[in-house]
């Protein structure tokens, strides 16, 4: 345990709490149904080693869905193992990513295998300035095959290889020996992956459409305090509605609080009429 003092704007004078320091264990994929669209989202906050069992998982739970969205903004990166294996699931033949560097013993290439592939289902992309490293191959692999339509910002711009070599005891040294190479042969390092779709983040902007409908709340003489009462009686159950359905579902509040994801939507409706569909 430790206790930390806390000093808060609207306190008068900093207080103390304990708290218990402990491992923090965080699911790097969750995935959430876009019930009206028949959309499957998908987020992965990181790169660890279960990312790509975790979507697979999650994609073969949802066999008849119209596409997927994966969400990689804000995503720094991590194993590129995961970062490979996750292309391969859209992707079922090609280079992946290759590295080179000065030297022939650093050079390597990673090509996708047909037997890990498991749908061609449209695929949109969300990145944004925070997507780095292992979401900078993803996200510009499957742009260079063309498997999938990229909406959001342009990306960070990490595509260095580091080794960390040690020199005694208590001291390394973080040397950076090759670049990362997108299928096309651009490279990702102080550059970054610019989407396909370039919009940056925001709400969605509403229409005036209901600026001319009439409600019974707008007549002079309804009822005000019938209305009153089952506001307040209503507002702690679908408040509580509303929660329980957003751990599974993405809501349509949650679309116009994003415009990002609005377009990514969009993008899966517009690869779909192009299949003819």
């Amino acid at each position: 345990k430790v206790t930390i003092t806390i000093v808060r704007k609207d306190e008068p004078k900093p207080f103390d709490v304990t708290i218990t320091r402990d491992i923090i264990k965080i699911d790097s994929v969750y995935a959430k149904m876009i019930k009206k669209d028949n959309i499957l989202y998908v987020r992965v906050t990181n790169f660890d080693k279960k990312v790509v069992k975790d979507v697979k998982k999650a994609i073969l739970e949802h066999p008849k869905v119209d596409g997927y969205i994966i969400d990689l903004r804000n995503n720094p990166g991590g194993l590129l193992s995961q970062a490979t294996g996750l292309v391969n699931l859209f992707v079922d033949k090609g280079v992946i990513v290759s590295q080179k560097g000065r030297i022939k013993e650093e050079n390597n290439t990673f090509k996708a295998d047909k037997e890990s592939t498991i749908t061609k289902k449209p695929l949109a992309i969300l990145i944004n300035g925070g997507s780095a490293s292992a979401s900078e191959i993803v996200s510009g692999s499957l742009q260079d095959h063309k498997r999938a339509v990229l909406v959001g910002e342009k990306t960070f711009g990490k595509g260095s290889v580091q080794v960390i070599l040690p020199i005694d005891k208590d001291e390394a040294l973080k040397l950076t020996i090759a670049r990362y190479y997108l299928p096309s042969g651009r490279t990702i390092q102080a550059k970054g992956v610019t989407p396909d779709v370039l919009i940056h983040n925001g709400k969605v902007p509403l229409t005036d459409d209901d600026k001319f409908s009439i409600k019974e709340q707008d007549l002079k003489k309804h009822l005000e305090s019938e209305l009153a009462k089952t506001t307040n009686n209503n507002s702690k159950e679908s408040i509580s509605e509303e929660n329980n359905e957003s751990k599974k579902l993405i809501t349509k509040k949650m679309i116009n609080n994003d415009i990002q994801l609005k377009m990514a939507i969009d993008a899966i409706k517009i690869q779909n009429i192009l299949k003819g569909k």
